[in-house]
């Protein structure tokens, strides 16, 4: 992973984002107002400080600009300060700034102010755990756009041992086989003579019904 990244505030949620960065081989700097705080990560980032995102003059001292991407971390009871820094960011013309959003209308705030993404994590963790619940046979899902999901599920028991054309998944499902996921190896071209085995995991791209209709059938 190339480039430098910031992520102010490091609270839970956002030392899991610095360290996880980290270990993807990024540059990070780690920024919290409380010294405890920086000082949890500052053996294992690249450089913490301890600094007041929305102080003028701390930020110009930070030097904020050259990073690729800064993520504003901070929790629901700080949605003022998240606010403002967001926008004091987006001043500064940071290429990439990522929110961390309490709810919708914060969310719109931050957007308004200058954040080019915003995220809720209790949110999409309570939606990823329904979705879990309700299809527990879709192991992963990515929604590539609002008509189209990208869903990783067990092989139906009636799928087993057999190929790829006689199960013409296009025509009967409408969804589209990209790759099969075999013990540790992703097959990433499937050929119609494919025989599918125990075990086997399908990456499935079509429409959110039609990609439910075959994870309701493993």
């Amino acid at each position: 992973m190339s480039g430098e990244f910031a992520v102010i505030g490091l609270g839970q949620f956002g030392r899991a984002v610095a360290l996880s960065l980290v270990r993807e081989g990024a540059a990070v700097l780690a920024i919290d107002q409380l010294e405890e705080r920086a000082q949890l990560v500052e053996s294992e980032v690249d450089a913490v400080a301890c600094a007041d995102a929305t102080d003028e003059r701390a930020l110009n001292e930070l030097g904020l600009e050259r990073m690729s991407c800064v993520v504003v971390a901070m929790g629901a009871r700080a949605r003022e300060t998240s606010i403002l820094t967001t926008s004091l960011l987006r001043q500064r013309g940071i290429p990439r700034i990522i929110s961390r959003a309490a709810n919708e209308l914060h969310a719109r705030v931050l957007l308004a102010v200058g954040a080019h993404e915003v995220i809720n994590p209790e949110l999409q963790m309570g939606q990823r755990l329904a979705r879990n619940l309700a299809h527990p046979t879709i192991l992963e899902q990515i929604a590539l756009d609002e008509n189209t999901n990208l869903v990783e599920v067990a092989t139906p028991e009636q799928f087993i041992g057999k190929s790829m054309n006689e199960i013409d998944m296009k025509r009967r499902y409408g969804v589209s086989v990209i790759a099969i996921r075999r013990g540790g190896q992703v097959l990433p071209q499937v050929a119609g003579d494919e025989r599918l085995a125990r075990g086997d995991r399908l990456l499935i791209v079509g429409q959110p019904a039609s990609v439910r209709r075959v994870a309701s059938l493993a």
